[in-house]
């Protein structure tokens, strides 16, 4: 598999481990110095970001779209948009920034910018 279709599959693990609150699949995913903005302008680090992860979500129908992946050799960017369900029904809508680096052979997420 090329490093393209790595990060697209990725990609979708991470969208699928939010929805779904698996905290054992980004422990995986994520590398240990990795770092995250929150939509509400915190920056949290990795073992909190399990945490928050590990609360269930109280959306649904989570889809990553318009997905760009720009490789830059052993250092990836994507972007996207999401949408998704908001308890009441109402559609929602976010954009997200994930940096991805190849370390020791495998693509681990570094960083994350999420807004909605």
């Amino acid at each position: 598999m090329n490093d393209h279709d790595m990060l697209v599959e990725l990609n979708r693990d991470y969208i699928n481990s939010v929805q779904t609150s698996d905290v054992r699949r980004f422990e995986e995913l994520l590398a240990d110095d990795f770092l995250c903005s929150n939509p509400d302008g915190s920056l949290v680090d990795r073992k909190d970001f399990l945490k928050q992860t590990a609360m269930p979500v109280k959306i649904s129908g989570l889809e990553a779209r318009d997905v760009t992946i720009r490789l830059m050799g052993d250092f990836a960017i994507i972007h996207a948009r999401t949408t998704y369900a908001l308890p009441d029904g109402r559609a929602g809508a976010g954009r997200y920034t994930d940096v991805w680096a190849r370390r020791n052979g495998r693509w681990l997420c570094v960083s994350a910018h999420v807004t909605r």
